[in-house]
């Protein structure tokens, strides 16, 4: 099968990858570009663990076809997220509040949280809830998660709240 070339933004920086345009960009992230942060889980769509960020939005990057994505895409994976401030309040949150247990689905959750922070300053826990239908965590029951969220929302507000 023929080959192509995309340059992407990945994680703030310029990176560049050839690949079968039908290759899953799952497979992409973490063979070709190295980004083992992103897992597979169920590889059909169902558990959230491979959510990545692209153009803004979270998608399943099991499901999607790396030659989908345009060149010039912006990609943000779990790796990226340490260096923006929401990304870095969202891990802090998630640690105090016993958010993280196995760590398996953490990755796909914690994006997930991202994109929803960046969309929704204030998100309620329904709205919470809602965001992160697709994410299966079979450790914490979700209220540790949906705290955490709750809790870095305040923080990047301006609230020191626990």
């Amino acid at each position: 099968m023929n080959k192509i070339t995309r340059s992407w933004i990945v994680n703030g920086e310029p990176r560049e990858a050839e690949f079968a345009p039908v290759r899953r960009l799952l497979d992409v992230l973490r063979e070709d570009l190295g980004l083992k942060g992103t897992k597979e889980g169920c590889g059909e769509g169902e558990c959230g663990a491979c959510t990545v960020i692209v153009n803004g939005q979270p998608v399943l990057a099991c499901l999607m076809a790396a030659g989908q994505v345009e060149d010039q895409a912006e990609i943000v994976t779990v790796e990226g997220l340490e260096k923006t401030e929401t990304g870095r309040i969202l891990q802090q949150a998630y640690i105090e509040k016993g958010a993280a247990q196995c760590g398996f689905c953490i990755p796909g959750m914690i994006v997930s949280s991202y994109a929803l922070l960046e969309q929704h300053a204030h998100p309620d826990a329904g709205l919470i809830r809602e965001s992160h239908a697709g994410n299966i965590c079979r450790c914490t029951g979700y209220e540790k998660i949906v705290e955490a969220i709750q809790t870095a929302a305040e923080r990047r507000a301006g609230n020191t709240g626990s």
